[in-house]
This record gives structure tokens, sequence and C-alpha cells, in this order.
């Protein structure tokens, strides 16, 4: 295995649920080579990919489908703020995540639908037919949680998200 492939594998193994932009900047390397290495390590089984709105994320062997979707998605600021207010309130409402994280509705609906596309939540609904979340495998998810942290851009696309939701819906 040449070095430079080496060192996809062990920034996987050591950030499970990199995404390909985030792999290639933090390694230092062009999109080609990056792309190249990758589709070794996949072809020859040392990862496994998960597509995830619009992004694909790369995992060392070993991890479930829902393991790979949940954490790829808390990569994502805004989404694992909903799993985190989830894990420590019982089933909160839409509207209670939205004024928590001081977040549009149609943001936290958005965000709400790609947890329930991911099998990591479902939506439930109390008497008065507003909407909760739960997460299908909270213990889990917890679990996980410890082992991803989004990066910087990541960070920025979302509060860059929550400013334009601020300036039309605030």
């Amino acid at each position: 295995m040449s070095n430079v492939r080496r060192e996809v594998h062990q920034h996987v193994e050591s950030h499970p649920g990199v995404h390909f932009n985030e792999l290639a900047r933090n390694l230092d390397i062009a999109t080609g080579q990056a792309q190249y290495h990758i589709d070794r390590l996949l072809d020859s089984g040392e990862l496994d990919a998960e597509h995830l709105r619009g992004r694909t994320h790369y995992f060392p062997d070993g991890y479930d489908p829902v393991e790979r979707r949940t954490l790829a998605l808390l990569r994502r600021e805004t989404v694992r703020e909903i799993i985190v207010y989830a894990l420590e309130h019982d089933e909160p409402a839409a509207g209670e995540l939205a004024d928590e994280l001081d977040v549009a509705r149609s943001t936290i609906s958005w965000h709400v639908s790609t947890l329930v596309d991911a099998d990591v939540a479902e939506k439930c609904y109390d008497g008065q037919g507003r909407t909760h979340v739960r997460l299908t495998r909270p213990e889990e998810t917890r679990e996980l949680l410890g082992k991803v942290r989004p990066s910087l851009p990541d960070k920025l696309v979302d509060r860059f998200t929550r400013l334009v939701d601020a300036s039309f819906y605030g």
C-alpha cells in the first residue's frame, strides 16, 4: 500500500464519516489523488461509503448502515444539535427544537426528515397533532456522538443557513 493510501485509510479510521472534501483538505492532497486512493480502498473492501444528502462519507470496515448514517449526520452541526437535544429531552416537539436551537421550523423539518430518511429517528405525534422526534437507537447514538465533531466548513455552512433563516423567518 502506498504512503498516501495508508494516510487516507488512517484518516478515515480516525475520522469515521469524513466526507470527501474534508478528507482531501485535511490531508492536503489533490482531489484526483484523493479519489484514486479512495476508489482503490473501496474496491479492496477496506473502506465503506455512505451517500447522504449530497455528500459521500467514508468509513473503515465494520460499521453497519445505520451507524454509518448516524456518524455522517453527526458531522453536521445543526443535525448534531437536534440529536443531542433529543438525547437530553425525551421526544422533543419540532417547535421546541426550533425555539431551543434558534433555528427556523422549516430548517428543523428538513433536518428531521433527513434523520427519519436515514432511520436515525422517527416522527411521532402527540394528542394535539404536534410532531415529536424519537431517536431509533438512542444508546448507540449516544456512543457514536463522541466519535465525531463537525468540521469548521460544516459549521460555517450550518451557520450561514441559520443566518439566512433568521433574515427570512426571524
